[in-house]
């Protein structure tokens, strides 16, 4: 796996997501990394991300899919342009259009969970991110994300 996860490398003023912003104190800080071809975050869910007791609260899942799914369409889209993360380009920024996340079997809580992602361009600016969330070797959730390069306007200065 990669070392540098592309939210690494997003300017401050696009790191203020709860999901995966390295400024959010209080998010979840998820971190998209390149595994081969495929795309990866790893997520260890805490106590408050707790459904009932021993397993993780969907909502946290589905953040986790949401954030994944729009890291990697960066990650994609920015090694499509000739770039990895901390070759001093920075990657675009994306924004989801389209979440749908289907629960296969209950997460437990006390597991390291690994999104993977497999990415595929639609559009210039619209991708779409298959996601399958797994505890251990166990596949939980599948997640499909549409992704799409975040407007100029998204960001006033």
């Amino acid at each position: 796996m990669t070392k540098i996860a592309v939210q690494d490398v997003y300017s401050d003023d696009y790191s203020w997501c709860y999901g995966c912003g390295k400024l959010n104190e209080k998010g979840h800080q998820f971190k998209t990394r390149w595994e081969g071809e495929k795309t990866v975050t790893i997520f260890q869910p805490k106590s408050e991300h707790m459904a009932v007791p021993g397993f993780v609260y969907g909502g946290a899942i589905a953040s986790l899919i949401d954030c994944h799914g729009t890291g990697s369409a960066a990650l994609a889209l920015h090694r499509q342009n000739g770039h990895e993360p901390g070759d001093g380009k920075e990657p675009p920024r994306f924004v989801t259009a389209s979440l749908h996340v289907d629960f296969m079997k209950p997460t437990p809580q006390h597991v390291e969970l690994k999104a993977v992602g497999d990415v595929e361009a639609i559009h210039p600016k619209k991708w779409r991110v298959t996601v399958e969330v797994f505890a251990d070797s166990i596949l939980c959730v599948k997640g499909e994300v549409i992704a799409v390069v975040m407007p100029d306007t998204f960001l006033q200065k």
